[in-house]
């Protein structure tokens, strides 16, 4: 074994015995130590490394899948999954280590080499004036100001609408957008307080300031809202083929339009979703889904929201999602392009992986499931092997 890998090792090791460890590196230690000498070197024989090799993999089998029966479908099963972000970093603590132990193979070695870092906070804003700023590359503090409305980019990141006090009546139709682009997420706070979270490939159009009875905004693509209520003002948001309305709530809708369905959850409050030929109305953990190809009927159910809102928590969270679902929604987050070869068969894909693991920590737990990836200048080729083991 390199010294470098020895070394991986007992740095945890070292943490560990100082008291200086973190949970997620403590529970590392807690799964694999009995995998390991504890003297100060690790001397392994071909025989024993192969051993070891086989014993990590067997322990990463156990915890994501159900059992070791290959016919059986991808499932991360952990106990701790709720601690969510604690068991992505353990799963990549692990799963880094058995790359570690395996000697990687070209197309592994290439996979590497055109490695994609994950999304991160990019947009643009669009002025009334058609003022373009990119929001990424603006300073903290003012970055504009329209009508008697500032803008700010504040600490964190997000971008901020206050109104002035007394400044008399706003201009009608002073609409701005907002746009992320594969690869981008951004959070905005509108002029009456309400906050929108753009997933990526995502736009938001919405005036400065909100006048009249209600306030209008226009979604495409995905995005999580939290309205401030105002009685007096109805908060409607047009997306694709259908118009959400509600006072004051929490809710997510994902409206892409290569995705066959528009899909609005609804957290807290209360929640009508109407098209042109009809309305409904949803209550918490309920989600109303819409078919681009019948909008004669909108479809309630109730679904789990950690699932439905897991993308703002930096996470992917499949629940019976095929293949292509899957890959479109990688694809967006890391800004890559797929094709397929081959068959793709219908197998469901179930479990969580982190949005801030690098492209290639994604496709080595989507392998798992006999998927095969190839990138090369940020196209993905996707393909399955039934032979895989």
């Amino acid at each position: 074994m390199k010294d470098q890998y020895k070394q991986y090792f007992l740095d945890i090791l070292k943490k560990y015995r100082l008291g200086n460890a973190s949970r997620e590196e403590i529970s590392f230690l807690e799964k694999y130590y009995e995998l390991f000498e504890t003297s100060e070197e690790i001397l392994l024989s071909e025989e024993e490394s192969d051993q070891l090799k086989a014993s990590i993999r067997d322990n990463i089998y156990k915890e994501i899948n159900i059992g070791n029966d290959p016919s059986k479908p991808f499932v991360f099963k952990w106990s701790w999954l709720k601690y969510a972000a604690a068991a992505s970093v353990v799963m990549m603590l692990s799963f880094t280590l058995y790359l570690l132990l395996n000697p990687r193979n070209k197309q592994e070695v290439e996979i590497a080499k055109q490695d994609v870092e994950p999304g991160g906070n990019k947009a643009i804003l669009t002025l009334a004036n058609g003022e373009r700023i990119t929001l990424d590359d603006a300073a903290r503090g003012q970055i504009s100001s329209q009508s008697g409305i500032s803008i700010t980019k504040t600490a964190d990141g997000q971008i901020v609408y206050q109104v002035a006090e007394n400044i008399g009546a706003f201009e009608e139709n002073n609409m701005n957008t907002i746009s992320t682009p594969n690869g981008g997420q951004y959070t905005i706070v509108l002029s009456d307080g309400s906050k929108v979270k753009l997933n990526a490939a995502s736009s938001l159009s919405f005036p400065s300031s909100f006048t009249g009875d209600a306030r209008e905004v226009s979604l495409n693509g995905e995005a999580y809202f939290e309205v401030a209520k105002k009685e007096s003002q109805r908060f409607k948001v047009q997306s694709g083929l259908q118009t959400i309305e509600v006072l004051g709530t929490h809710f997510n809708i994902d409206a892409y339009p290569d995705e066959n369905e528009i899909k609005t959850t609804l957290l807290e409050g209360s929640v009508k979703v109407s098209t042109s030929n009809a309305s409904t109305t949803i209550r918490p953990g309920q989600q109303a889904v819409i078919n681009r190809n019948d909008l004669t009927t909108i479809s309630k159910q109730d679904v789990d929201i950690d699932k439905a809102v897991s993308w703002i928590n930096d996470l992917f969270t499949f629940q019976g999602d095929d293949l292509k679902s899957v890959m479109r929604e990688v694809s967006r987050w890391y800004n890559v392009s797929t094709i397929y070869s081959g068959d793709i068969p219908d197998k469901k894909f179930y479990g969580e992986i982190s949005r801030k693991s690098k492209l290639s920590e994604v496709f080595k737990i989507l392998e798992l499931n006999k998927v095969q990836f190839e990138i090369k200048d940020r196209t993905v080729k996707v393909s399955y092997n039934e032979d895989q083991p």
